[in-house]
């Protein structure tokens, strides 16, 4: 039997029996995590009002050995509120589908559970806490967040050189396959054209320049977003259930 603690971002829960519920958490240093919250559903329960998603949450688990190596779930035994970012998200529909969409994102660049992914881990919770805070337009967030969840994952798009040959940009053309911007010379059926100012700002976003991010105009937005959910779309493979409710 072991007993171990880490601090993560609530995922999502599920129903489980009567009154208990599975919660998935993206931890620190153990990577996503399911575990069992036992009568968290009870009306009387507060520590089921700690383990909502986007909570940001210092849990301890406790396994048994067989537990350790996935043949079941541990139990959520404790838990403390390091930060509530929901109060901040629910409230509001653009920052909660925008929310909802990182959440999803970042369960699914995680599959493997058990298997530390700290820089996934970090993005989240500094996107959270920034969307909490309305500090930038939600889906100017959401889509940051996509574009650095891709980059740490290995999937970094190029938006200045060209991603087949190398050539120095800016180039014009951009393909979701080739991995971003493209030269004429290396354009592949399926290629678009967007406009320079598209790009100028996915690669604001990419970077973290937010002075240039938030003075662009709402339709060099609208097709900033759609490219970024194109890639995104082609990398996982099938594409994410809540970024269908996002409002762009």
């Amino acid at each position: 039997m072991s007993l171990f603690r880490d601090d993560g971002i609530v995922l999502r829960t599920q129903k489980l029996g009567e009154a208990d519920r599975i919660i998935t958490l993206l931890t620190r240093g153990h990577g996503r995590v399911r575990a069992v919250a036992r009568g968290v559903r009870r009306t009387k329960s507060k520590f089921g009002a700690r383990l909502e998603p986007f909570s940001h949450a210092d849990v301890q688990f406790f396994a048994r050995g067989s537990e350790l190596v996935g043949r079941s779930l541990p139990l959520c035994t404790q838990t403390e509120i390091i930060a509530p970012y929901g109060n901040g998200i629910v409230t509001d529909y653009a920052r909660y589908t925008a929310g909802t969409a990182m959440l999803e994102t970042a369960e699914r660049f995680t599959e493997n559970e058990g298997e530390p992914s700290v820089q996934q881990y970090l993005l989240l919770v500094g996107a959270l806490r920034t969307l909490s805070r309305g500090e930038h337009e939600p889906h100017l967030i959401l889509d940051a967040f996509l574009l650095r969840s891709l980059a740490v994952n290995g999937y970094a798009p190029s938006f200045e050189d060209c991603a087949k040959c190398g050539i120095h940009g800016p180039n014009r053309h951009f393909s979701v396959a080739a991995g971003g911007v493209i030269c004429g010379d290396c354009r592949v059926p399926g290629s678009v054209v967007p406009s320079s100012e598209a790009i100028a700002l996915l690669s604001a976003l990419l970077t973290g320049d937010w002075g240039h991010a938030d003075a662009c105009e709402a339709r060099h937005v609208r097709e900033g977003s759609g490219l970024v959910s194109a890639y995104l779309h082609w990398h996982l493979e099938r594409g994410l259930r809540s970024l269908r409710y996002v409002e762009k």
